[in-house]
């Protein structure tokens, strides 16, 4: 029985130099065309580039299947840290180093060594059978082969004979470089992954759901091959629209009930979607059904970006609607014949906290860019809900589109709270109308020609500014309880004095200086005015506000026609 288990074993482990001389492992670093210290973003570049170059579903020449599962391989370990490390000390990504040959090595094994120059042997004293294994008597053999690239395998006495009655099996690798079974598929780890979020129920509830940030994701089973190449593609394009949108996977075995009830379960290979805040307020799966190359799946992912902001044409957009209502409203100004990317992705992130705008514009030196107070594009202006507009940012530069996401969107959240501030202000005569602030904006709607009288209250405080909104909104609504022909008489509006004191010289060039609240009783169509400056009550200014209904004021020639800027 022993002769015979020894001349089995001659003839196998003959077999198995032969078989392991033909399949022994291919230097990764050359198969990727990649230096030893090349870093895991030149390593990711080289396997994109070359997978497309082999894809099996591109190149049908002779030979490029098994070049591209060379590809997968090489990818495989050196994408993984431990198996790479393992690869550079042992020349064996499973970290097995061989023994010298013709020696029983540390372990009391007998070692098979191949050596260079194509010459190979094996040695060992029958006597010794039992002992073969070393301590324990665990029948082990280590095989050790030496060459550029050595690596040893070894396996114990049992799984020899296993092998010829069909109680072992040598695992199968696909063309991607993957197994068939599960296990080694969610065994893999890399590092250059990390940007890929693990999404499951609770993820895609508080992350992604109406959340209005686009998101590319990957759906996939363990056992369908292809996943490492989708992953690489949606990593460089997470990488080209860094900021603009997120990425993840979903694991459809794991997460079968998520993956049913969005529509996500893959078929015969991993599907990749695109999560759209683009048409509506609700988000929507959208599956990418083209080809799986970066350019045009970024490209896919841009058209998707949300489309909240409103494109207008500024030379005929009406002012007196962006000053109304209790939003805050901001306008992007460019260059650009479509809204940028940048003003998208921000218009999805502050929906329903801000009403967006943009136009394409010439230039700076256009008239109406220079009435709104912009002196260099890409510029921002905002309306704050109680009408006063602020220029938020001028001369925009984008080095890194992340970075620049953030800085806008600290930018909006800073303008939000001066809005809050400013609505918190008005909280009592939240039931009335409201006094809106004189701008260019809505100037001519307020105290243009067709008002026969303006009611102007000039204020050069913000308390003078709260007192003077009070009570004129108090007072307005009395002058309109009275009738609709008191209503078509006066407006009521208040003006920062200290922003616009060409305005306020066009009435007097010095007396109001002096003045921290003031009334201005103004007749556009004939250009003239009366002034209050005493006390600012509910009593006081009803009895100016009837002397200028009834005629009992004498007013006064304007020295020009006021204008704001």
């Amino acid at each position: 029985m022993l002769n015979t288990r020894l001349v089995i074993l001659s003839a196998l482990v003959s077999t198995l130099l032969v078989l392991y001389a033909g399949a022994k492992t291919v230097d990764p670093y050359k198969v990727l065309g990649v230096d030893r210290n090349a870093s895991q973003r030149d390593i990711q570049k080289a396997f994109h580039k070359l997978s497309l170059k082999y894809h099996p579903d591109k190149n049908k020449n002779k030979g490029a299947q098994q070049k591209f599962a060379e590809i997968n391989n090489a990818y495989d370990i050196l994408s993984d840290e431990t198996k790479r490390k393992n690869y550079d000390l042992y020349g064996d990504e499973k970290g097995h180093p061989g023994f010298d040959a013709g020696s029983p090595g540390g372990n009391g094994g007998y070692t098979f060594t191949q050596g260079g120059q194509g010459q190979s042997g094996f040695n060992f004293r029958p006597g010794d059978w039992q002992n073969m294994g070393g301590g324990g008597g665990s029948k082990s053999f280590s095989f050790s082969f030496g060459g550029p690239s050595s690596s040893s395998f070894d396996f114990g006495l049992d799984d020899i004979f296993s092998m010829f009655s069909g109680g072992g099996q040598f695992e199968g690798e696909d063309q991607f470089g993957g197994s068939r079974g599960s296990s080694r598929a969610e065994s893999r780890s890399r590092s250059s992954s990390t940007k890929i979020r693990t999404i499951n129920s609770r993820v895609y509830r508080k992350e992604i759901l109406d959340q209005g940030m686009t998101w590319l994701v990957l759906s996939h089973l363990p056992s369908l091959r292809g996943t490492e190449y989708h992953e690489s593609i949606i990593e460089e394009v997470a990488d080209s629209l860094q900021g603009a949108i997120k990425v993840g996977r979903v694991n459809c075995e794991t997460e079968s009930s998520l993956c049913k009830q969005l529509g996500l379960h893959p078929r015969k290979a991993p599907r990749l979607f695109v999560y759209s805040c683009a048409s509506s307020g609700k988000g929507a799966f959208l599956e990418y059904t083209g080809e799986m190359i970066t350019k045009k799946v970024k490209t896919f992912c841009q058209e998707h970006l949300p489309r909240f902001s409103k494109r207008v044409n500024l030379n005929a957009f009406d002012f007196s609607a962006v000053s109304s209502g209790r939003t805050p409203k901001v306008m992007l100004l460019s260059t650009k014949k479509d809204t940028p990317v940048i003003w998208r992705v921000l218009s999805g992130l502050y929906s329903g906290r801000f009403n967006f705008y943009d136009s394409e514009v010439i230039d700076a030196s256009d008239p109406e860019v220079k009435k709104l107070g912009v002196d260099a594009l890409p510029a921002i202006v905002g309306w704050l809900s109680d009408g006063e507009k602020q220029v938020l940012k001028t001369g925009i530069t984008v080095k890194d589109l992340g970075s620049a996401i953030q800085d806008l969107g600290k930018l909006l959240e800073g303008f939000e709270k001066k809005n809050k501030k400013a609505s918190s202000s008005q909280s009592q005569g939240d039931s009335m109308e409201r006094v809106p602030l004189l701008s260019s904006s809505n100037f001519e709607s307020v105290c243009g020609e067709s008002t026969p009288v303006c009611i102007i209250g000039a204020f050069r405080s913000s308390k003078g500014k709260e007192k003077l909104q009070s009570v004129l909104s108090k007072v307005s609504q009395k002058t309109l309880s009275r009738g609709q022909s008191d209503q078509d008489k006066v407006s009521y509006s208040v003006l920062d004095a200290t922003k616009q004191s060409s305005f306020m010289n066009a009435f007097d060039r010095s007396e109001f200086k002096s003045s921290e609240m003031l009334l201005i009783a103004y007749k556009p169509r004939r250009g003239k005015f009366a002034t209050y400056r005493g006390d600012i009550t509910m009593e006081e200014v009803e009895k100016f506000i009837g002397a200028v209904l009834n005629g009992d004021l004498q007013f006064t020639k304007t020295r020009q026609k006021p204008r704001i800027k």
